[in-house]
């Protein structure tokens, strides 16, 4: 009895475990770039939204950009079976990129699910991202909060805006936060090599081969000689062979 018991209560730990583990997590609207997203530089970050009810889908999706740190460039990337919306909005302060003056900025995305029945929006128990290219981040801030609005079927809207406060707990609905990485010296990549190196490369390349040019030239003038005087020398030996045997006739 006491064998079975042990069994028992080893078995009914190993079922609370299980259902610890497999206790759905407290996911929510995040924010992540695809690669780096430095300082200064442009970037494609995707907005990634989970289906958080077992009976409901999630048909809308509404992010709204910081205004504290506008961003000039806003375009998302198209999604099948949805339909994306950029509204704009005057700056209040102008901002300046690449030499322009832009006096109004994307302001927020709306994505709206266009499918129908099943196929329609986020089902539940799946996810879906929604990239968006985005530029140039600023380079006097370490993190850019968003805020999103979830909307299901059931007309159920989940509002992600609370920002995450230094020091304390991670909010109930907190806001998609996509962190900065430091300003790289040149934000549209960098060879790692200039144009002048590659001219003085050019240029000693040039010059090596037209020295050798020369050395060729030389040696095929030099043998050239050579075999003139060579032939020279031959002709006179076989001159001289003869008039010596003439000699020895005649005597």
């Amino acid at each position: 009895m006491k064998k079975m018991s042990r069994a028992a209560l080893v078995g009914a730990a190993a079922v609370s475990s299980v259902v610890l583990v497999s206790a759905p997590a407290f996911a929510h609207v995040s924010v992540q770039p695809e690669g780096a997203a430095a300082k200064g530089s442009y970037a494609v970050v995707d907005f990634k939204v989970p289906n958080e009810r077992d009976d409901a889908a999630t048909t809308k999706l509404e992010v709204s950009l910081p205004t504290d740190h506008p961003l000039a460039s806003v375009m998302p990337e198209p999604v099948p079976g949805w339909e994306a919306k950029v509204t704009k909005s005057k700056l209040d302060k102008p901002i300046e990129m690449h030499g322009e003056k832009i006096t109004e900025a994307v302001s927020k995305v709306t994505w709206t699910a266009t499918g129908s029945g099943d196929a329609k929006g986020i089902r539940p128990g799946y996810f879906q991202k929604f990239p968006v290219s985005i530029g140039q981040l600023p380079t006097d801030a370490d993190q850019l909060v968003f805020k999103a609005i979830q909307t299901y079927d059931n007309k159920e809207v989940v509002r992600w805006i609370e920002p995450q406060q230094e020091g304390q707990e991670e909010p109930e609905n907190p806001a998609p936060t996509l962190e900065l990485t430091a300003a790289t010296d040149d934000e549209h990549g960098s060879s790692g090599a200039s144009s002048d190196d590659h001219a003085d490369d050019k240029k000693e390349t040039t010059a090596a081969s037209s020295d050798a040019s020369s050395d060729s030239s030389g040696s095929d003038t030099t043998a050239r000689v050579l075999g003139i005087v060579g032939i020279a020398v031959g002709a006179a030996g076989v001159a001289f062979g003869v008039l010596a045997g003439r000699r020895r006739t005649n005597s």
